[in-house]
């Protein structure tokens, strides 16, 4: 502990600047500005090296997180960045897009703003890839092969591992360019791809084989796939929409999230868009209050929209952490993203009762009501409080559950579970011999420090299953459940 009176002479919690709003809707560059050296060493201090870091304990990659603290207000971020790439594959990724539970459990929370964890893993992960991110390429090959599908972060972390450990490793990826939703579904004031992409290459200088363009299940066969390689790690995702049945729906201008913002990364990596769903000069309704939802705000503000209005059924959460979420879980509580800083309405307690069209089956606008909550927990559109908002483009952003439907349960014999997830036991391995699912695919939809740890984890499964025994860490079992979640 460097500075031992550190959280006593700096009790303020600072965060580097964002860009203006105005400035920052011209484009799609990240939101915020770099963090001066000051800056970061001030608040690396405020950490209190506490003698139980619950920190540990809200994040499920074991992040050393006071050590790294220690040495970044020390003003050595070299050796800082070695103790965050213990732990943790992709720390830029985390740094940027982690809704950061190690912070509600900071022991500093208790009386004061809590450590800036994620905003110094940031810096600290950023001075490490400028830098330039050092490949780690296996000292021997061990002769065997592992298909990892899908290239989100639970994969590309299970694939990292793996290909360190001397498995020959191909990751396959539908879509045309590798990273899944990290490439996809994260817009990119969120996450400029340059800091995917240098990544990505230093999986590539690894030895990791990329396989865009595959979809398994219709460009090549599960059963073959398996035939081709000794072990395979399911990291598809949860991609499923929520289904969201009132009428209208089928009206046009009524969309899913996710295509609208894959849309708009598309144009930014310069692909031509077919049938642009664009929010220019629209009034843009979103559904939803999670991080898609404001992802959607942010997008719909910078292509032009007319006006942008966000919907939430549920009630407006606190400013400060409830008597029934106690330290140091993670508090339900109201947050302001970026996105929502740029404009438009938030409404909460509105239920869709249904979508109003024109003659030509396009949306002009949606019926809502007031939300009743009922004495049997359920909810619904409150009668006598309806009216209509205007509407030329709905986004439903009301998420997911689970695995989009495919053939790996016919064709491998892998189940599901009730809620839709593939069904897996604590090892991370299905029923189905050398089958193996970690990530969003096996626990739902998640967070991305999670993805990661199970892509670590089913690593060490996959090595333990091909070799015997594995000395890769293994940092959450499939079925845990952190208190801070």
């Amino acid at each position: 502990m460097a500075d031992p009176h550190g959280f006593l002479n700096h009790t303020e919690r600072e965060l580097p600047a964002k860009r203006p709003v105005p400035v920052r809707l011209m484009d799609y560059r990240e939101f915020t500005e770099s963090q001066s050296r000051d800056q970061l060493q001030r608040q690396a201090s405020r950490c209190m090296d506490c003698g139980i870091p619950f920190c540990h304990q809200g994040c499920p990659l074991g992040n050393l997180i006071p050590e790294w603290n220690d040495l970044a207000y020390q003003g050595d971020l070299v050796t800082a960045g070695e103790r965050l790439h213990a732990t943790n594959n992709f720390p830029e990724l985390t740094g940027r897009l982690c809704p950061a539970p190690c912070e509600s459990a900071c022991v500093l929370s208790i009386s004061q703003p809590a450590v800036t964890i994620k905003r110094i893993e940031q810096t600290i992960a950023d001075e490490a890839r400028d830098a330039g991110l050092v490949p780690h390429p296996p000292e021997r090959l061990t002769g065997k092969t592992v298909a990892v599908v899908g290239s989100g972060p639970a994969g590309l972390a299970a694939a990292q591992q793996l290909a360190r450990a001397g498995h020959t490793v191909a990751v396959f990826e539908r879509d045309d360019r590798i990273g899944g939703l990290l490439r996809y579904g994260i817009p990119d004031f969120k996450l400029e791809r340059e800091v995917l992409d240098q990544r990505l290459a230093q999986l590539r200088a690894e030895g990791v084989r990329f396989r865009p363009g595959i979809e398994i299940g219709r460009d090549l066969q599960w059963g073959e796939l398996r035939r081709r390689y000794d072990a395979i790690v399911v990291a598809t995702g949860a991609q499923a929409p929520r289904a969201f049945d009132v009428p209208g729906r089928d009206l046009d201008g009524v969309l899913e999230a996710m295509p609208f913002l894959i849309a708009q990364n598309r144009r930014i990596a310069g692909d031509e868009v077919d049938e642009e769903p664009s929010a220019k000069d629209k009034h843009v309704v979103v559904i939803g209050g999670g991080d898609t939802g404001a992802d959607c705000i942010g997008t719909a503000h910078r292509q032009g929209a007319a006006s942008v209005t966000n919907l939430a059924i549920g009630r407006r959460p606190p400013t400060e952490r409830a008597a029934n979420e106690p330290w140091p879980t993670t508090p339900r509580i109201y947050e302001v993203q970026s996105s929502h800083e740029e404009g438009g309405e938030r409404v909460f307690e509105a239920s869709t009762v249904e979508f109003v069209g024109n003659a030509d089956g396009k949306v002009t606008g949606l019926r809502v009501a007031e939300t009743e909550f009922r004495e049997d927990g359920s909810r619904g559109p409150k009668a006598g409080t309806e009216r209509v908002i205007p509407a030329d483009l709905v986004l439903l952003a009301t998420g997911f559950t689970g695995p989009e439907p495919a053939d790996l349960e016919a064709q491998l014999g892998v189940e599901r579970t009730r809620r839709g997830a593939y069904q897996r036991r604590p090892d991370y391995a299905t029923s189905t011999e050398g089958v193996f699912v970690a990530g969003d695919a096996g626990r739902g939809a998640s967070l991305i420090v999670w993805a990661i740890a199970e892509g670590r984890a089913v690593a060490a499964a996959v090595d333990a299953y091909l070799t015997g025994g594995s000395s890769l860490p293994s940092p959450i079992p499939a079925n845990a459940v952190s208190i801070s979640l």
